[in-house]
């Protein structure tokens, strides 16, 4: 195993420089069953020790309990890590289990208030809208988060599964340094549009879920059978049933790839999604979740991973044939909005 660092990338027009992959910080206390508190703190480390400098969380992981659980990581690192949480997704008092989405200035700014407070940090590096609130102009959404970076609470901005013409107008309220969407070989729905547009805005993409939620490394065939109740892709459509069988075949020509490079079929998927960075001419920086330092090793190992032509044209095909849609409720993405 080599302990060589990920190179770095910067995170848009006049962002920070970054590592070139960073963490999804989700599943530490969130969506993905039990998870070890101490594991997790190891792999916190173990990232940064290999060059993943951008940790990504939200406020409505966990209900806020993802942020305070990486507050003393980040208290020890400050000056070391790029730190983007995000907010929008409100939870209801009557109803801890729903999530309203929001994206009116009194919330913005009750939000940020409380992200702060958790994080225990003065300034947060990277604030996203997590969801867009249609019935809310985008322009004044950004407005009151561009009043947020002017008064020091923020320094960059960003949005997530957001519409190419969504990013057009933000981008004339405020510069965007991020954008963030699923991305992988099994979700590319934003290539149409979506990374056109965040290349014209010298933003930077965030790939998240680049592994398929894990279906792409090949650690589970069905959502139904193979993980615990409390794991949230049960309720995916394209991991339970017919879907899952189906799809579970898509992975054979990465298997394939993955035999004759020497790695895993994990790290091909994630190669191809760096890789995406010279395809397309902009920064990307995708945010695979894990909670383990092992995974972590693995994922960023996949950053030195170089597909041929003819390997790419093999992984072509598979976006097209996966079955199913990658949320039962497809309103709240880019996707459904496009």
């Amino acid at each position: 195993m080599t302990d060589a660092r990920i190179p770095t990338v910067r995170l848009g027009e006049g962002g920070p420089e970054v590592g070139v992959q960073g963490l999804g910080c989700m599943g530490m206390s969130f969506a993905y069953g039990p998870a070890d508190a101490g594991e997790s703190r190891a792999t916190l480390e173990r990232a940064l020790e290999l060059g993943v400098t951008l940790y990504d969380t939200a406020d409505a992981y966990g209900a806020g309990e993802n942020e305070k659980f990486l507050a003393l990581f980040f208290k020890a690192h400050r000056d070391e890590v790029v730190i983007a949480t995000k907010f929008a997704l409100s939870i209801p008092p009557d109803d801890p289990t729903k999530r309203i989405i929001r994206n009116d200035p009194p919330y913005i700014r009750q939000a940020v208030e409380a992200s702060l407070k958790r994080l225990d940090v003065d300034v947060i590096d990277l604030y996203y809208m997590h969801r867009r609130d249609v019935n809310v102009p985008i322009e004044e959404s950004v407005g009151t988060m561009a009043e947020l970076v002017r008064e020091g609470k923020v320094k960059h901005l960003g949005l997530s599964e957001i519409t190419a013409d969504e990013l057009r107008a933000a981008q004339a309220v405020h510069p965007i340094a991020a954008v963030q969407s699923e991305w992988s070989l099994f979700s590319r729905d934003i290539e149409a549009k979506v990374v056109p547009a965040v290349r014209e805005a010298g933003a930077a993409l965030i790939p998240y879920s680049p592994l398929g939620r894990g279906f792409l490394t090949g650690s589970f065939a069905n959502a139904e059978q193979d993980l615990t109740d409390g794991d949230f892709r049960r309720q995916q459509p394209r991991f339970t049933g017919d879907n899952a069988a189906a799809n579970a075949a898509l992975l054979e020509p990465i298997r394939e790839i993955a035999q004759a490079h020497g790695v895993s079929v994990g790290q091909i998927a994630l190669a191809w999604v760096q890789q995406q960075a010279t395809v397309h001419t902009l920064p990307v920086i995708p945010i695979p979740g894990t909670r383990k330092a092992t995974r972590v090793e693995e994922n960023t190992a996949a950053t030195r991973v170089v597909l041929t032509e003819e390997e790419l044209s093999l992984l072509e095909p598979i976006a097209a044939k996966v079955a199913g849609d990658r949320y039962a409720d497809m309103s709240f993405t880019s996707a459904g909005r496009e």
